[in-house]
């Protein structure tokens, strides 16, 4: 037995759990038809082979049909919906894991057109700010149907073996109820706190009349809004004691603030540059307060955090979400001492602020998340050892030599800078996103690890990668800032690069022009913004920074606002001219012809890059595929088979940005894809 807190059992009612680490309920949106189908499951078995004591799937499974998803949720109000189930718990119960399910009526976290377009119902008129639909008000009927919506899909959860359920109660309709802003019932539902709660304690009531005695039945709640005239820390201590004291429940899973808004909901679930574990002191006072069984999960993304939750008596179950679609394996690596190994949450959210674009989640630096039934968390080892050529350590070149290494190949990298990270390298300088580099530094140890060799501070040429005799040469050598893209002027302007890097001092009045929408112009804005320039930032599009998505948005906006940058859409940048120490911007509209002339002292562009590919074509007349990639094999899993030059002697493939413009995720997934088959 291991003295290790994390790894002592668990006796959660009649279910023994065999560890201290959860996976809390959460929604990576891969449902099919509203079903936990073949991807679904095998994302959850992944986590449960890897060890995790407990797997709490569907972050808001409905229970209703006027509870329509907003992203791909779980249709739990559906009977076909239990054999799925059924499935699902077996294959994770034959993992050693348990499994539940957190079920929920959104109330007015959602939309009216969605779905079967049935009216949002709340306890109040007041819109959710999130989703921007304006309830009906809840009437006796609609209440006593929803109780009875909610007791059915438990009932369908259990003959789905599921080991319990966890009911949602933050930002959902059981704590619309709870709270004074949005509860303005009259009667037995609104007005006093034992009111708010009855709604809650009769969904119990009706739940267990279903379920019976031993079922396991926990509610995740919030025990402080954090918003004034809302619900407070002692309301919330009372209300812990309640649920509680009542005998329905056999757990409490504390958040702490609201989810409506995305300012609101990034407290709520911190993402990189905020701090770790936020709410891990409130849940213990919680768990002091009622001597309960008490779960949480808000960044806590490391085992000594973790470690130190259940050690100090804080926790009872400790939750790593977000650090298990980056790592699975945390508790078998644990288990066999090997937590140096453990693949780092950067905390980048590209997980949470997909499935809130309507996407899937995937883990920024871990492409296998979210494509288990395609993509490997562990890499076999290839039949015939090769020699790979990589040029580029930025994350495509990275992710190539750890993939390339671990199937055994003789691996070498070429690097022109002294240091791995390419991009990366570039963003982590920003304190904001300074986790960043654990993507690169957790791939140089894995690389060491597994004897890549590294070549820093060499500019491959054709004839250097020709000399080593290569069966395989990827290309990963990225892109350069495309600046050239005005009318005239573009002699007169500086990339964003160039002032996160500090390579050009930031100006005093400054416009930064952005249609590639990503991280980098906020970043160049908070560098210029923090050195007392007056920024301004300018995009055509009709939302700015779309590919920094919610969440991410939030740090950066409060940071530019208190400095009272200027955010301008609808407009476009055509030209730059000078005029003695000042550029004037000539403006223009992508709707409408309007001119206009505004004068500046510096503009930035931030129009993603172009690839850096001279070295690709000039190897591919040699190449025996001439650089070609089959996406038929590619997509299916075979190896690369193309042979387009009998006298080639390797194989030669670009990956990344040498390819086009993207993001760090792309550049790993197209490495991970295609070496994980050479």
């Amino acid at each position: 037995m291991s003295n290790d807190p994390l790894l002592q059992p668990y006796r959660l009612k009649y279910l023994t759990l065999r560890n201290r680490i959860i996976v809390t309920s959460h929604e990576p949106a891969y449902p099919e038809d509203g079903m936990p189908k073949a991807r679904y499951r095998a994302y959850h078995v992944e986590r449960a082979r890897g060890g995790v004591a407990m797997t709490m799937t569907a972050g808001s499974a409905a229970v209703s049909k006027d509870s329509p998803p907003v992203f791909n949720n779980l249709l739990v109000y559906k009977d076909e919906v239990v054999p799925w189930i059924k499935d699902l718990t077996d294959a994770v119960h034959e993992q050693g894991a348990a499994i539940m399910i957190q079920l929920t009526h959104l109330g007015r976290r959602t939309r009216w057109d969605k779905a079967d377009w049935l009216p949002v119902v709340s306890p109040s008129h007041h819109r959710e700010t999130a989703h921007r639909a304006f309830p009906k008000k809840l009437e006796d009927w609609d209440i006593e149907r929803i109780i009875g919506d909610y007791a059915d899909a438990a009932e369908r959860m259990k003959a789905g073996g599921m080991d319990g359920i966890e009911l949602q109660a933050y930002g959902h309709l059981m704590d619309q109820f709870w709270s004074p802003l949005t509860n303005e019932l009259d009667g037995p539902y609104g007005g006093s706190l034992d009111n708010r709660l009855r709604f809650t304690f009769d969904v119990l009531k009706e739940i267990r009349k279903r379920v019976g005695p031993d079922f396991i039945i926990g509610v995740r709640y919030t025990g402080d809004e954090m918003l004034e005239g809302g619900l407070t820390r002692e309301d919330g201590l009372e209300i812990s004691r309640r649920l509680k004291d009542s005998g329905m429940i056999d757990f409490l899973n504390v958040i702490r603030g609201h989810i409506d808004t995305d300012a609101g909901l990034t407290d709520v679930i911190p993402i990189q540059g905020m701090a770790n574990s936020p709410h891990l002191d409130f849940a213990g006072e919680i768990r002091a307060t009622t001597g309960f069984p008490t779960f949480h999960a808000a960044k806590i993304p490391d085992v000594a955090t973790a470690r130190h939750a259940i050690a100090s008596g804080k926790l009872d179950m400790v939750g790593m979400t977000r650090a298990h679609m980056t790592d699975p394996r945390i508790v078998r690596k644990i288990i066999e001492k090997r937590e140096e190994e453990i693949r780092p949450c950067v905390g980048a959210n590209y997980c949470l602020d997909r499935i809130y674009q309507g996407g899937a989640a995937y883990c920024i630096h871990n492409a296998a998340t979210g494509r288990e039934l395609t993509m490997p968390h562990e890499i076999a080892k290839a039949r015939d050892r090769k020699k790979v050529v990589i040029i580029g350590a930025g994350p495509a070149g990275m992710e190539a030599a750890r993939v390339a290494g671990e199937r055994g190949h003789e691996v070498v990298v070429f690097e022109a800078a002294n240091d791995p990270g390419g991009q990366i390298r570039l963003t982590a300088q920003s304190e904001r996103r300074k986790e960043m580099i654990s993507i690169i530094d957790w791939r140089m140890a894995q690389c060491e690890k597994l004897g890549v060799a590294f070549r820093f501070n060499s500019w491959a040429e054709a004839g250097t990668v020709l000399a080593e005799k290569p069966d395989v040469v990827i290309i990963a050598t990225g892109g350069l800032p495309h600046n050239e893209v005005l009318k005239r002027g573009n002699e007169f302007v500086v990339s964003s690069w160039d002032i996160i890097s500090g390579d050009v001092k930031p100006g005093s009045t400054v416009l930064i022009y952005d249609d590639a929408g990503d991280h980098a112009a906020l970043q160049a804005a908070e560098v210029l913004a923090n050195a007392g320039a007056k920024v301004e930032i300018m995009t055509p599009d009709r939302s700015f920074a779309p590919e920094v998505m919610a969440m991410n948005l939030v740090p950066y906006m409060r940071s530019m606002q208190k400095r009272d940058v200027i955010f301008t859409v609808t407009y476009r940048l055509e030209a730059v001219e000078k005029n003695g120490n000042q550029l004037i911007a000539h403006i223009g509209s992508d709707y409408v012809g309007v001119a206009k002339q505004r004068a500046f002292d510096q503009v930035v562009v931030n129009h993603g890059t172009i690839p850096l590919d001279e070295l690709y074509f000039e190897l591919k007349p040699a190449s025996s595929n001439l650089g070609e990639i089959s996406h038929d094999q590619l997509i299916t899993g075979q190896r690369q088979s193309v042979m387009r030059n009998a006298e080639g002697k390797f194989q030669l493939f670009r990956i990344g940005d040498a390819v086009a413009a993207r993001n760090t995720h792309a550049a790993i997934y197209d490495a991970l894809r295609l070496l994980k088959d050479i």
